[in-house]
């Protein structure tokens, strides 16, 4: 029987060999990373650290090391001096993406709406995030205006009530989704426009769809 390597190593060789390679150079991302046990955010059993997305039941899913830090670094970047001081995680699941941003000194609102992701690690290794229940696509607007918002998942559309709850000059973090539940998307930084969004593309990848977000199949006659 193979010995089991200890999380300490699979977390440096996850960023090592995932993370950084992919263009993450954000130390507060990386070093995040590697100080955050990713297996108390994973269900029981999981590979914690492979380079895949883990189902979680119900359409939902830990996203991959590499998309979660790219969303991370992006929702970091910021032209003025200091880091976003105040950011709402949309679909926050078990908050492991939300921890990475509040160990980089970020004032985290995590938001989710299915108690049953919830592992308790949260509660454990990023005590200051503040964890809220509600719809996905409605925020948070209690907590805001938010610096930043990140929707942890992939969206066929950001939802325009967001852009009431960001501070001047805030923006949203996310992947648009093209086509197709597991297509390819793009990692987008989003400014509101007028009744829309300015949006930035950053990378493409692969997209997993929030159920939350899904379109509503139209009507045919």
């Amino acid at each position: 029987m193979a010995e089991h390597i200890p999380h300490e190593i699979e977390r440096n060789i996850m960023v090592d060999c995932q993370v950084r390679p992919d263009n993450v150079t954000d130390t507060r991302v990386t070093g995040a990373m590697r100080r955050l046990p990713r297996e108390a955010f994973a269900p029981a059993g999981a590979n914690a650290y492979s380079d895949a997305d883990i189902p979680l039941g119900g359409g939902r899913y830990l996203l991959k090391p590499q998309l979660t830090a790219r969303l991370a670094q992006l929702a970091l970047e910021d032209s003025r001096p200091s880091t976003p001081r105040h950011a709402l995680v949309v679909g926050a699941g078990a908050g492991y993406l939300a921890a990475i941003l509040a160990d980089a000194g970020v004032n985290v609102v995590a938001l989710e709406e299915e108690a049953w992701l919830d592992t308790g690690a949260l509660a454990v290794h990023a005590p200051a995030v503040e964890a809220v229940r509600g719809p996905l696509a409605a925020g948070w607007p209690a907590g805001g205006p938010y610096e930043v918002i990140v929707i942890e998942g992939a969206v066929t559309a950001i939802p325009a009530i967001l852009s009431a709850q960001l501070a001047p000059g805030g923006r949203v973090v996310t992947v648009l989704a093209d086509t197709g539940e597991n297509g390819i998307g793009r990692i987008v930084l989003a400014e509101p426009v007028g009744n829309g969004y300015a949006t930035r593309r950053i990378a493409d990848c692969a997209a997993r769809l929030l159920p939350q977000f899904r379109a509503a199949p139209a009507f045919s006659f």
